[in-house]
């Protein structure tokens, strides 16, 4: 109760915070989880989690100004300045009812000549680390100085794969879901020597362009794993999460992808190893390289195959290019659409796609179809080939890894939105139309609707082996430092991916980064896809299968038959059963439980059961 002569000061105190002359310009709202204040100088928020009584603090990344600060229902509004854009933003915070989370909505009628870089990031303390869903995901103690600053889209592959972030110490946490990705990135910075992540809002067509949106969740247990939960909700309401046994209804091949190793081939015989390597016990396969008609269909007869081939939308040369430079040119690219349907930059000069090798040694950029006319290309060549090559699937190269792009082509103007769009519709061809088992390169839950499989979710995109998507076939006996400590890092590695679509789509290494590249790490890759349930990937000539055979054979052996097991079911939960995180265990929706052991000493579980070095265990099965 407030007495009646501290009301004055109740008032003066009110006017000091709304006022826009006032010496603390701060800004309140509240619901039954949470306390959000605004400071309208600088920007920045805080929250305190009423919960646990942990307060989360904004730290200044860019310089600014806040102005026209007021307390609407359930939320605050603001004007943002951001120094160097000279534009009017407006901010506007809303609780969203009772629940532990908030939306930032941004939104200008303005030029954006460069990215607006807002809300600040969040203050993150050591003990902490950063959950970023880079391909199949990453931690990152925000301590750790060997880590640098890195930007990454979420409008492609090669960036995150699923648009949102976060922070926890393994119970606490927040996360930011950017709810219009179509046009952000992250920025991974350092302040105060801790790494902390900002949302970055670029330009869609050197405008401002739509209302922008992220979500701030806050958790009081859960860890990544909560994080990861929460995103899956979202994903299901977004329209984004549909799963392999919903797919399967649709295409009854896909049952023949569960369970199966994706083979890269590159021997003529592919019917005399396929023999072989079901006489030694490897069942299920994924042929992925082209073959005759005659051949696809023996394969076709052989119980467990999967057919596939390979296939592109996106790169095309200059024809005047492959006469005089190259030796030839890929009988995949689209060249017929050179030069009308080719992307056009914002200067009206063609996006650059694939380098290639010249017979000068010099390198060529490939030109890159434009998104909107990818459809129509795909429905010229595939129902054609489909009458006399009986493929049952088909690998989509680049389309989710690369980013979605804008094009100034007046004949097919796009945004990044639109681009999105016609990646998509290419996927949707494939799987809906044509009926195919489709994947597709790296990764992106965009295209989780349409697609069956990623070959490259597995393999971290900045830590693959160097050179992976050239020298694919090269086997390496010498470890990379960056791929010995993040690819197949068990103490970074986190598998975010699997804990929100592990039933919509199997998850594969790269092509150029698969489980028999480098020997040295062949048990460890292993590993993952056992405590993963993920599907492993081999690629060999005749040489390669002549020397390694038996060790292919006890791959599949290892994996096959849990990935099998558990390629229907939600992953429930991942933890570190050692602070160290060299024994972690994962949990699935049928009932089974994984415990993989990646360091060098034995470990012992609670039923006495010993796992050794490098080994595992699982039970439900």
């Amino acid at each position: 109760m407030t007495t009646p002569w501290a009301r004055p000061a109740v008032m003066l105190a009110a006017l000091l915070c709304c006022s826009p002359g006032a010496f603390a310009e701060k800004l309140s709202v509240a619901n039954a989880a949470l306390s959000a204040t605004v400071d309208t100088d600088d920007g920045t928020i805080s929250v305190s989690d009423k919960r646990t009584g942990q307060t989360w603090r904004q730290n200044i990344s860019v310089k600014g100004k806040g102005t026209e600060a007021r307390r609407v229902a359930g939320g605050i509004d603001v004007i943002w300045k951001q120094a160097g854009l000279n534009i009017d933003v407006l901010t506007r915070l809303r609780l969203d009812g009772n629940k532990p989370e908030f939306t930032v909505e941004l939104s200008a009628d303005a030029d954006l000549k460069s990215s607006l870089v807002f809300p600040h990031p969040f203050v993150t303390e050591p003990g902490t680390y950063l959950v970023v869903p880079m391909n199949e995901g990453i931690s990152y103690p925000v301590e750790d100085k060997t880590i640098k600053a890195r930007r990454l889209i979420a409008y492609g592959g090669h960036g995150i794969c699923m648009p949102f972030w976060g922070v926890t110490d393994g119970g606490r946490g927040h996360m930011a879901i950017i709810e219009t990705p179509e046009d952000a990135s992250i920025q991974i910075k350092r302040l105060d020597g801790n790494l902390c992540v900002a949302p970055v809002w670029d330009p869609q067509k050197k405008r401002f362009g739509y209302t922008r949106k992220l979500r701030y969740v806050f958790f009081d247990s859960g860890g990544h794993v909560a994080i990861c939960k929460r995103y899956r909700a979202y994903a299901r309401v977004s329209g984004l999460l549909k799963t392999l046994e919903q797919k399967r209804l649709e295409i009854p091949n896909v049952d023949l992808l569960i369970g199966a190793v994706n083979v890269w081939c590159w021997d003529r015989d592919a019917l005399s190893l396929v023999r072989e390597m079901k006489a030694l016990g490897i069942d299920r396969i994924l042929w992925s390289r082209r073959q005759p008609p005659d051949v696809i269909e023996a394969l076709n007869r052989v119980d467990g195959v999967l057919t596939s081939r390979y296939d592109i939308y996106q790169d095309l040369m200059d024809p005047q290019i492959v006469k005089d430079k190259l030796r030839g040119r890929h009988p995949d690219w689209t060249q017929p659409g050179w030069p009308n349907d080719i992307m056009l930059d914002e200067k009206g000069e063609p996006r650059a796609g694939w380098r290639v090798k010249g017979k000068d040694g010099q390198m060529y950029p490939c030109g890159v179809l434009c998104d909107k006319q990818a459809p129509k290309y795909a429905a010229q060549r595939v129902p054609a080939e489909l009458e006399t090559h009986s493929y049952r699937c088909r690998f989509i190269d680049t389309t989710t890894a690369s980013p979605w792009r804008e094009c100034y082509h007046p004949d097919h103007l796009m945004t990044r939105g639109d681009s999105r769009h016609w990646k998509m519709e290419l996927l949707r061809y494939m799987s809906e139309r044509m009926k195919l088992v489709t994947g597709s390169e790296t990764g992106h839950d965009a295209a989780v609707p349409y697609v069956h499989y990623f070959e490259g979710m597995l393999s971290l995109g900045p830590y693959r082996v160097p050179d992976a998507g050239r020298n694919m076939g090269r086997i390496l006996d010498e470890v990379p430092e960056r791929v010995a400590r993040f690819q197949v890092g068990h103490k970074y590695r986190l598998p975010l991916w699997e804990l929100v679509y592990h039933d919509c789509v199997v998850a594969q290494w790269y092509w150029g980064d698969y489980n028999n590249k480098l020997p040295a790490l062949w048990q460890k890759r292993d590993l993952f896809n056992i405590l993963y349930g993920t599907a492993p990937m081999f690629m060999f000539n005749r040489q390669v299968w002549g020397q390694y055979k038996d060790r292919f054979a006890q791959s599949y052996k290892d994996i096959c038959p849990i990935t099998r097991a558990v390629g229907y079911a939600e992953m429930t939960d991942h933890c570190f059963l050692t602070r160290d995180r060299d024994v972690q265990q994962t949990t699935f929706a049928n009932g089974i439980t994984v415990t993989v052991n990646f360091g060098d000493t034995s470990y012992r579980l609670a039923d006495d059961k010993e796992i050794e070095p490098l080994g595992y265990h699982v039970t439900g099965i």
